[in-house]
């Protein structure tokens, strides 16, 4: 686990722009910026991508890799804009933005909160959006974009990628609650999106490689899934997924 006050972010090299290039219409803005992320690579691609200051107009305050840290951290510098996970030790994204409430509801110094996340489902976009999050971007965004949405945050938009945008709409159309399913309310967030990446016929290889994990781990997490919902291997799994559109 990193220091919570390490200034160091990540971003996917392959699709992000330059730091020259990124944020450039951002000169003579400013924006303070929290990273908030388990992975410690992940938190140093984003610093080197959006971070230089005198290109971006972004800086840097902190950063977490947990709920604790996360939530300390940001108390304790006020940013502007939390770029935050969904998934973190100790509650994930949702526990942060509870326990962050009342920085978000400040008046005069509000504390934005905009979800970074290599998920793309809708029940993780739907949540931290009723936990008060002010968008949603997957971590395939380019460099550039995550500037202008880092500052389109500060001033109070609603920020998505494209194809979450639909999620959101869907889910706020009806004011009906959504049905409450016990099972999949068993599983932590990260059992969930390793559920959905077996449905999808991952291998436990290329899960571990697309969530920063170790093989062993996506074993332990494939057990557990199978262990809390009763089923005997990834078959039954994927069945079980597939029946609640999970995939």
């Amino acid at each position: 686990m990193s220091d919570p006050t390490e200034a160091n972010g990540t971003a996917e090299p392959a699709e992000a722009a330059g730091p020259a290039e990124s944020g450039g219409g951002a000169v003579g803005r400013r924006v303070r910026v929290v990273l908030v992320d388990d992975h410690r690579m992940f938190r140093t691609g984003v610093q080197a991508e959006i971070g230089q200051t005198e290109q971006t107009g972004v800086e840097v305050v902190g950063e977490a890799a947990d709920v604790d840290q996360a939530v300390m951290v940001i108390t304790a510098t006020r940013p502007e804009v939390v770029l935050l996970d969904v998934h973190l030790p100790g509650g994930g994204g949702v526990e942060v933005l509870r326990r962050c409430a009342p920085l978000m509801a400040d008046a005069e110094q509000p504390v934005r909160f905009l979800a970074l996340s290599v998920s793309d489902a809708a029940e993780d976009v739907i949540g931290v959006i009723r936990g008060g999050a002010r968008g949603y971007v997957t971590k395939t965004i380019t460099g550039t974009d995550l500037v202008d949405s880092v500052f389109r945050v500060q001033e109070g938009d609603a920020v998505f990628s494209p194809r979450l945008a639909g999620f959101v709409l869907d889910a706020f159309a009806s004011t009906d609650a959504p049905p409450v399913d016990e099972d999949l309310d068993r599983l932590t967030q990260r059992e969930r999106e390793v559920l959905r990446l077996i449905a999808r016929g991952y291998a436990y290889k290329e899960i571990a490689k697309q969530l920063f994990i170790s093989v062993k781990t996506v074993e332990s997490h494939v057990s557990a899934v199978l262990r809390k919902l009763q089923l005997s291997n990834r078959h039954e799994l994927t069945r079980w997924a597939t029946a609640r559109r999970l995939v």
